[in-house]
């Protein structure tokens, strides 16, 4: 599998996660922040890393909570339009009375 920026990745002899910033031909370019909190960059032998397993299925996950979120606002948004059409059927109605009395007063 190919290494590509974004990916999590650790040194094949172990250590720290390490996130990708950037990919050359032989080299990873890679960012880690050590147990003291200190930002590291570094460039490292793509031959020396693997990807961490299991970093796609964090990212499946992720795509479905931002589906989770277009579908509720799919859904609140026609629950809107749903409320819309009943007031304005409710105004029709009260339009229909009011001319409805009107003809009756008239007759």
């Amino acid at each position: 599998m190919a290494i590509e920026p974004g990916d999590v990745v650790i040194l094949k002899s172990g250590g720290q996660p390490m996130t990708v910033a950037a990919v050359d031909e032989n080299s990873v370019e890679c960012l880690w922040i050590s147990d003291e909190g200190e930002l590291f960059r570094e460039s490292i032998p793509s031959v020396a890393l693997a990807v961490v397993p299991g970093d796609e299925e964090e990212n499946d996950d992720l795509d479905v909570e931002d589906e989770d979120e277009d579908e509720e606002e799919e859904h609140d948004a026609a629950e809107h339009e749903e409320a819309e059409e009943e007031e304005d059927d409710e105004d029709d109605e009260g339009d229909e009375d009011k001319s409805s009395k009107k003809k009756r007063r008239s007759a």
